[in-house]
């Protein structure tokens, strides 16, 4: 079997990837590059001319291919690695006649436990969503902000002292709202400096939170370090490392009791068992990063169907658009769901996900997909202080 061409498919707010073959059969995968989709893009064109002609089933050799092909990766690029990946590995699953996960060593679980995105601008609003995401029977809810969900359009403003004990308040009122039939996924987007960030977990730890999740920005390693030494609450981070030896370095320093290697950007399937292995030999536990479209989803039940540190799946919603207008982020219309560019989704059902049973990651594209939902790049914002500096958010 030859792969005989890949197709690049920008759609709405994803990039997919098709690869062919002779034989028919056809893999499906995504790229995570998230604002960067474009030049994701063009490094899949650049591996494109490599993998035509090759066989799809060597993946481990591809992979290393790929990755170690030149001295320069970045986002862009383990995206398109990424999204190739998971198209081999669909393949692979297609020509065997069986779901990915049993080639990866077969079930360890039969569901798999998500935790559900909600939002609010208001702590009103966070909590009404959070209310109604545990009477459809969510166990879990992320994506929970303790600042809330303010646009990057509104200049910062607030006090040390009211950014950090309001959203402290916050925390302790979301308890409040769902007791602790709840697990609270406490969404920090790297907001904060080490010494605010052990201050607000210092503040929350009463409340019992699963974990903080990107208490600073991921650029130095140290910082998570710091603050995990001298707070009590898990940290789960990662969804901005995207390579096996960065998520190495992070576990060694017990920075995070959960990791978050993205599928779409870590490396694939491929990618992500190898850093699921580093993190199983430490004690450390693996949530997916999860906030692209259900292809995505579809790979991280592979994942999280065969390693046994599994231990909760980020789920938007299928019903959903994409993130950047769930949360309105951006002026574009919100009338295209994630479900609308698949055939079928995965049933989800008090709090846990069903896993695929048809071969491969077991999901495909809608036909003519980039003609009913055009691309559409992300446009370039990023969050101000009041005196005009750029702030993390």
């Amino acid at each position: 079997m030859k792969i005989t061409d890949i197709d690049i498919l920008p759609v709405n707010r994803y990039l997919f990837v098709q690869v062919h073959t002779d034989e028919g059969l056809t893999g499906l995968g995504e790229s995570g590059a998230w604002g960067f989709l474009d030049a994701s893009r063009e490094a899949v064109e650049t591996f494109k001319s490599y993998l035509i002609g090759q066989d799809p089933l060597r993946i481990e050799h591809h992979w290393q291919y790929m990755y170690r092909c030149w001295h320069f990766r970045g986002a862009a690029i383990m995206g398109a690695i990424s999204a190739i990946d998971v198209a081999l590995w669909d393949i692979a699953g297609k020509y065997y006649g069986t779901p990915v996960y049993n080639l990866l060593g077969g079930k360890v679980r039969d569901k798999a436990r998500v935790y559900y995105h909600v939002g609010g601008r208001t702590t009103e609003e966070m909590i009404e969503n959070l209310v109604a995401a545990k009477n459809q029977g969510f166990t879990a809810a992320g994506h929970l902000s303790p600042f809330l969900d303010q646009p990057r359009t509104e200049p910062l403003s607030e006090t040390y002292a009211q950014r950090i004990g309001h959203a402290i308040e916050r925390v302790g009122a979301y308890r409040e709202a769902v007791g602790y039939d709840v697990d609270l996924c406490l969404e920090l987007h790297r907001q904060l400096k080490p010494t605010e960030a052990i201050a607000f977990a210092k503040g929350i730890e009463k409340y019992l939170p699963y974990f903080i999740e990107d208490p600073t920005t991921p650029d130095n390693l140290d910082s998570t370090e710091l603050i995990a030494k001298h707070i009590n609450v898990p940290i789960a981070t990662g969804e901005r490392l995207n390579s096996p030896e960065e998520f190495a370095q992070l576990i060694r320093k017990d920075a995070a009791a959960y990791i978050r290697p993205c599928v779409c950007t870590c490396g694939g399937i491929t990618g992500t068992k190898k850093i699921s292995a580093i993190a199983e030999a430490y004690g450390v536990k693996v949530v997916p990063h999860n906030p692209l479209s259900p292809v995505s989803t579809a790979a991280c039940l592979q994942i999280a169907a065969s390693i046994p540190n599994f231990a909760i799946l980020e789920y938007p919603g299928d019903d959903q658009p994409a993130l950047s207008e769930k949360f309105g982020s951006t002026g574009v219309e919100k009338g295209v769901r994630k479900k609308d560019m698949v055939k079928e989704t995965f049933g989800c059902q008090d709090g846990y996900m069903e896993l695929p049973v048809k071969p491969g990651i077991g999901i495909e594209l809608v036909d003519r997909v980039a003609e009913k939902y055009p691309y559409s790049r992300r446009p370039l914002l990023t969050r101000l202080h009041e005196d005009g500096s750029v702030v993390d958010h």
